[in-house]
């Protein structure tokens, strides 16, 4: 080779392609509460749908601010993610987990279907008790509600079984060593009862397996019933009955973040006839559940009159 001849030059390696932007058409509106992604898919080839004056087709992809129509009226696109928020009235006999090796019938069996992602239960009730139990379709928001650091308080509803003296209850509120570290009841609140059979109103800073059951086991007492009636600044309703569940609004979602020490989110919307028939679902759940728990399939028996 010539002192004046170069050798070849390398070409540089072709950038990678760039990802597609934004969300598929179907999937975008589904996002801000529209229809379903099948429902939308069915509307691209029906021509109701059009970006940017054109007429949509399946694969198209939009971001924020491009405009689209239905049927000639404008659809507001952003990319905020929406989320929604369930408070469910778990009755006994009932598993938390998603499924259950032993068959048992679990908390999301009642609760309504989501065309995308899915429901995270916000906290754990074992199976012989009932009460709030909270879902939302935001992770972070349900790990930052459950996490110790959140200091969020939990109060049950609890019957007890012996004599539970003014000692035993100082011991409780002052603390005990369990199993897996020190517990204790930062309130205990008498709510009446005769003889051995007393009720209490007792609150919890976390949500340890079982917790409330063994404190009270610690002082030799024994827990004949259960229920969670409040999740740090959320109560249950008294007219949300035993496997019923409803759906929060804004004002409660902004609860739950203030709770977390998040920045809130916007629910995802829902029209008039989506709400109306998730309310008819909820209250069918709950005749449901009446009829499983009378039936004796729900984790206990109607006692007979």
């Amino acid at each position: 080779m010539s002192k004046t001849q170069r050798p070849p030059s390398k070409r540089p390696p072709e950038p990678p392609p760039e990802p597609p932007k934004g969300d598929k058409l179907q999937k975008a509106l589904a996002k801000i509460g529209l229809g379903s992604r099948r429902e939308i898919e069915r509307w691209i080839e029906q021509g109701r749908l059009t970006i940017g004056g054109r007429k949509a087709k399946l694969g198209d992809r939009v971001v924020a601010g491009e405009r689209v129509t239905l049927d000639g009226k404008p659809v507001e696109l952003d990319d905020t993610e929406r989320v929604r928020c369930l408070l469910y009235h778990k009755p006994v006999g009932e598993v938390c987990s998603r499924k259950d090796p032993e068959g048992r019938r679990t908390v999301f069996d009642s609760l309504p279907e989501l065309q995308g992602g899915r429901w995270i239960v916000v906290g754990r009730l074992d199976f012989n008790t009932s009460g709030l139990l909270l879902f939302t379709t935001d992770g972070e928001l349900a790990h930052k509600m459950m996490h110790p650091s959140s200091t969020i308080e939990r109060e049950y509803l609890v019957r007890v079984m012996g004599h539970a003296t003014d000692e035993i209850l100082d011991t409780l509120r002052a603390g005990v060593i369990l199993d897996d570290g020190p517990a204790r009841f930062t309130d205990i609140v008498d709510g009446g009862g005769d003889g051995i059979n007393r009720w209490f109103y007792v609150v919890l800073m976390e949500g340890r397996n079982r917790e409330v059951r063994r404190l009270w086991e610690s002082q030799g007492l024994t827990v004949s019933r259960l229920k969670r009636v409040r999740y740090g600044e959320v109560f249950i309703p008294s007219k949300l009955k035993k496997g019923e569940w409803t759906e929060l609004p804004d004002r409660d979602v902004e609860v739950l973040y203030g709770m977390a020490k998040l920045p809130a989110k916007p629910i995802m919307p829902l029209g008039e006839k989506s709400r109306a028939k998730l309310e008819r679902l909820a209250k069918k759940s709950g005749k449901q559940t009446v009829r499983r728990l009378a039936s004796g399939k729900g984790g206990f028996q109607r006692r007979r009159k």
